[in-house]
C-alpha cells in the first residue's frame, strides 16, 4: 500500500495542509477530482486548506487506497493549541507571538527546494506588513503581483529580525541587497524582485521619493526566447490523439496565447461571424482582441460536438465541473507530447507563444500589430523577437561556403 505523508503548510498567506507522496497516476487522480487539491509547483506537493472537514474528507477517499502518516500534522496542531509553535528550521520551540508567518527558505543555491521554517514579526514590522498588504490591495495589483511582492518583503523581513523595516537607509538596504547577491547568490531576476518589492514599501507604503534612485540594479542576461520551428510545432500537435489537448495546444500556438488566457478562455469569447477571440482582463489586466484561425474554428466545432462545452462556463473544464483546465496539467500535455515526437528541444506553453511571433516576423507581419496580438505594452518587448526571425539571417552567405575545401 502506497504512503501519503501530510504536513503543514503555509502557502499564498493561508494555513494549508501539503500532501506528498511517490508519483502515482491513480493516486493523483484521486486527490485531485474527488478531494479537489492543487498542486504546488513552489513545495513540490499537492494541497488544500487546512481544515477537519478537508482531512476527513481526504482520509476517507484514501481509506483502504493508501497509508497516512500524519506524525509532523498532529505535532503541528498539539503546539498549535498549546499555543507554540515549533520551527522546522531550527528544531527549537519558540512562545506563539501575535503574527508568525511561514515562508520558504530564502538561500537555494542549485536550485534545490528548502524546507520551510517559521519566524515571528517584531509589532513595528507586523504594523509594516499589514500596511504593506493593503496597499497592494488598494492599487489592486494582481494575484501573481501581490504574492511575489509579499514573499520578498518577508525575506528581508525575516533577515532584518527585530530591527524595523522603516528605519533602514539607502546605504544599510545596499548593504542588504550586496547580502543578498554575494552570500544568498540570488539570481538576478530574483533580486529584480526583491528590489522591486521594497521600492514598493519604501516609496509606495512610506511616501519617500525617489528613494531608490541611488540603488543599482543587477543587470539581467540578455536570453532569445524558447521557440520552436514550424516542423516541430507540426510534429507535437500531430502527435496527440486527444481532441482537447489537440485543440488548446492549437489555439495556444494560433493566437499566441499565454497557458493562463487558454485555460481561462469561456466559450462565448470564441466568435465564429467575426473570426476573432477575446482574451479577457488577461496580465495587466488589459482585454486584447486576436485572429481565429479557420482551421482552429474547423477543430474547436469538433471539439465542442465531442466535448459540449458550457455556453457560458469554461471552453475547457478541468476535472471537476465548473473549474478551469489545469495550466500544470497542459504544460505536462506538452512535454509528453515533445517526447512523443522526438523534440528534445526545451520550452513549454510559452514557447508556443515565442513561436507564434516570430513565425508572423518572418512572413512579414509588422511588427506593431504583433505588439497588439500579444497585448505587449511597449514595443521593446516585442522587438525581442527579432533577434529569433531567421528571416534577414538566411540572405547572410557564410564565409566558410566560400572556402575551397577538399
Amino acid at each position: 500500500m502506497e504512503t501519503i505523508v501530510l504536513k503543514p503548510l503555509y502557502h499564498r498567506g493561508k494555513e494549508c495542509l501539503g500532501i506528498y507522496f511517490k508519483k502515482n497516476a491513480r493516486l493523483q487522480s484521486l486527490i485531485q477530482r474527488e478531494v479537489g487539491s492543487r498542486w504546488s509547483k513552489t513545495n513540490n506537493c499537492w494541497y488544500f486548506p487546512l481544515s477537519k472537514n478537508n482531512y476527513e474528507k481526504l482520509a476517507k477517499t484514501l481509506q483502504g487506497k493508501a497509508e497516512l502518516k500524519i506524525d509532523e500534522l498532529k505535532k503541528y496542531l498539539l503546539d498549535k493549541k498549546k499555543g507554540v509553535i515549533t520551527s522546522t528550521a531550527s528544531k527549537t520551540t519558540v512562545e506563539k507571538p501575535a503574527t508568525i508567518v511561514n515562508i520558504p527558505k530564502a538561500a537555494a543555491p542549485m536550485n534545490i527546494r528548502t524546507q520551510q521554517f517559521t519566524f515571528r514579526l517584531s509589532k513595528e514590522n507586523e504594523e509594516a506588513l499589514q500596511k504593506f498588504k493593503q496597499m497592494l490591495i488598494l492599487k489592486s495589483y494582481s494575484p501573481s503581483t501581490t504574492r511575489t511582492y509579499t514573499n520578498e518583503f518577508l525575506q528581508f523581513l525575516h533577515t532584518i529580525k527585530e530591527k524595523p523595516a522603516q528605519d533602514f537607509s539607502v546605504l544599510r538596504l545596499k548593504d542588504y541587497f550586496q547580502y543578498c547577491h554575494t552570500t544568498l547568490k540570488l539570481s538576478e531576476n530574483t533580486l529584480h524582485s526583491r528590489i522591486n518589492a521594497l521600492k514598493f514599501y519604501f516609496e509606495q507604503v512610506l511616501k519617500r521619493e525617489k528613494f531608490f534612485w541611488d540603488i543599482p540594479r543587477p543587470q539581467k542576461k540578455q536570453q532569445l526566447p524558447k521557440i520552436f520551428n514550424q516542423n516541430e510545432i507540426a510534429g507535437i500537435i500531430n502527435s496527440l490523439e486527444n481532441k482537447k489537448h489537440k485543440v488548446m495546444l492549437m489555439l495556444a500556438y494560433s493566437g499566441g496565447l499565454r497557458v493562463s488566457e487558454v485555460v481561462n478562455l469561456k466559450t462565448y469569447q470564441v466568435d465564429s461571424t467575426r473570426m476573432t477571440i477575446f482574451i479577457s482582463q488577461s496580465k495587466g489586466k488589459k482585454d486584447r482582441i486576436v485572429t481565429l484561425s479557420p482551421i482552429l474554428l474547423v477543430m474547436l466545432r469538433e471539439y465542442a460536438l465531442l466535448y459540449k462545452p458550457d455556453k457560458k462556463g469554461y471552453l475547457f473544464e478541468g476535472s471537476i465541473k465548473g473549474t478551469p483546465y489545469s495550466t500544470r496539467s497542459l504544460q505536462e500535455v506538452l512535454q509528453n507530447a515533445k517526447k512523443k515526437a522526438g523534440i528534445m528541444k526545451p520550452g513549454g506553453i510559452h514557447s508556443l507563444r515565442h513561436s507564434f511571433a516570430t513565425h508572423l516576423i518572418e512572413k512579414g507581419t509588422d511588427v506593431t500589430m504583433i505588439q497588439k496580438l500579444l497585448g505587449h505594452n511597449d514595443l521593446k518587448t516585442t522587438m525581442i523577437y527579432l533577434h529569433t526571425s531567421n528571416k534577414d539571417l538566411l540572405k547572410i552567405m557564410s564565409p566558410l561556403d566560400d572556402l575551397k575545401l577538399s
